[in-house]
């Protein structure tokens, strides 16, 4: 069994602000706009990859956000949402993972206890503070360095990892990565190869436990990934890691 793992924002599907050229199709809703987009090509790879490895969508958005995507092939097999913390089976949430997921993160809950308390005196914050299935916490700031730098200096960074992803800013227990969801995901299927793809700072911990990551070069450049890592300079994105996740399985099947 080949595996490939994949972050969907800015990896496979992409924002309405970003330009990916007018051949593409709409791959999100939300209160009736079309919001996130596939390049016809991307959505053409995906169908073929989705009929050669297990694709699973691996991504830090909620069960309720992830919802809203639709790839143009169905309800995945496996899917990770909640940034790994919570498996879907054929669109079932696995009620045994999440337990596990709490299990793992139990020792940093006071820190996102914390983390609530601090955010409701940021004068930066933007956006309500959302605590994600007690499992990491998310709000929207101003300035969100001077955030993120505020909680670093509150909270046990041993505990959790602090970081923000443009106005976004996050507070999640080191033990709930996708890096960890992916070590998980090896235990429960022993599969042979797990490739994965991904572009941000939560996409890091998996591309690491991956055995063939492919990242952007602006992400390996600052990133420390592995050397096996593929980088891809050119192009849409999507479309050359479901290229190469192609030519990978063909390799396997081959030898």
């Amino acid at each position: 069994m080949l595996i490939f793992n994949t972050d969907l924002d800015n990896t496979m599907i992409y924002s309405y602000k970003h330009d990916i050229g007018d051949d593409k199709i709409c791959a999100e809703i939300y209160q009736g706009r079309e919001i996130s987009f596939v390049t016809s090509k991307t959505a053409q790879l995906i169908k073929e990859v989705n009929e050669t490895v297990l694709l699973v969508p691996t991504t830090t958005r909620t069960l309720e956000q992830y919802n809203r995507i639709d790839l143009g092939i169905g309800i995945p097999k496996l899917a990770l949402v909640c940034n790994g913390g919570v498996l879907l089976e054929n669109g079932v949430e696995n009620a045994e993972w999440y337990n596990e997921s709490l299990r793992l993160t139990e020792s940093a809950h006071d820190q996102l206890l914390l983390t609530e308390k601090i955010l409701e005196n940021d004068e930066n914050r933007s956006f309500e503070i959302r605590n994600i299935r007690e499992l990491f916490v998310f709000t929207k700031s101003e300035k969100p360095e001077e955030s993120v730098e505020n909680l670093k200096e509150q909270l046990d960074t041993d505990k959790v990892d602090v970081f923000n992803n443009g106005v976004k800013v996050y507070v999640v227990p080191k033990m709930l990565s996708k890096g960890k969801a992916i070590d998980r995901l090896r235990e429960k299927l022993n599969p042979e190869l797990i490739i994965s793809a991904g572009d941000s700072e939560f996409d890091i911990t998996m591309l690491n436990s991956s055995d063939v990551p492919i990242a952007p070069k602006d992400l390996a450049d600052t990133a420390n990934l592995p050397e096996k890592t593929i980088v891809v300079d050119e192009g849409i994105f999507s479309e050359k890691v479901l290229e190469r996740v192609l030519q990978t399985a063909k390799y396997y099947s081959n030898n």
